[in-house]
């Protein structure tokens, strides 16, 4: 196997399969790539309901990582689930002292659908150097808001932007559902409407959208073709069935050798 076949998420454990590693082991697959993972906590869910979370000491998660970079030659990173700002802040000092070119991909997961608060307070400064030290985020319309309450979405979109690329989720959005955007440089660089007229709600749909836009990242693509793939990927998945638990399918741009 081609060495750039690896790629790497970081995220937590969901025993459902729907959302975290295994989600997107399975978009990585269905993108012929090969996935790592690394483990940042234990969840105790299913695809309608989230009891409690038990974290891995961040040691564990660091040494996880480590071992990997040893073996393997990773340039593309996905990163979702983690403790806290303080404890991503360092995972992300960590991977890029391994890596300094790395591209980071970071969904950062602030509740659980069901209902789970994971972050309630935010280091202003921290997340400054957070969004510098990665190449792309992937926040939804109600994390974007959490991220800088004191902001505007539009001001928050505009202060991320000089630092990262935006990929922001439109499902939750009252205007246009379903629209997504990109940012970068404080603009608009494309808009990415839903093809599908309607679709099927699914657990860990946001999982889905950052590990295919990893994946195809990883492939070569331009970052507005990524999008555009990431999108047309999620959108199969959601109208894959009728279920909470979707299914995942080849993509067509994948490795082939």
């Amino acid at each position: 196997m081609n060495q750039n076949h690896y790629i790497l998420t970081i995220a937590g454990h969901d025993p459902s399969g729907g959302a975290g590693l295994t989600s997107d082991i399975k978009t990585f697959e269905a993108h012929g790539l090969y996935g790592l993972s690394v483990c940042t906590a234990v969840t105790i869910q299913n695809d309608t309901t989230f009891s409690r979370c038990e974290w891995l000491k961040p040691e564990l998660i660091t040494a996880q990582i480590s071992v990997l970079f040893e073996r393997f030659d990773i340039t593309v990173v996905k990163i979702g689930l983690v403790e806290s700002w303080n404890v991503l802040s360092n995972l992300l000092d960590h991977l890029l002292a391994l890596n300094a070119n790395l591209k980071i991909i970071l969904d950062p997961i602030i509740k659980a659908s069901a209902g789970f608060d994971f972050h309630t307070h935010e280091n202003q400064d921290l997340l400054h150097k957070i969004w510098a030290q990665c190449f792309i985020i992937t926040p939804n319309y109600n994390e974007i808001q959490w991220l800088h309450p004191n902001l505007t979405i539009e001001s928050t979109l505009e202060h991320i932007s000089a630092l990262t690329h935006i990929y922001l989720k439109g499902g939750h959005r009252h205007d246009k559902k379903g629209w997504d955007t990109l940012h970068y440089n404080k603009i608009v660089m494309t808009s990415i409407p839903p093809k599908a007229l309607t679709v099927h709600e699914k657990h860990g749909s946001g999982c889905v959208l950052s590990s295919a836009l990893a994946s195809q990242i990883l492939l070569g693509l331009p970052l507005e073709d990524a999008a555009l793939m990431a999108k047309q990927y999620t959108e199969a998945f959601l109208n894959s069935n009728t279920s909470l638990l979707g299914h995942h399918t080849y993509a067509s741009n994948s490795f082939t050798s």
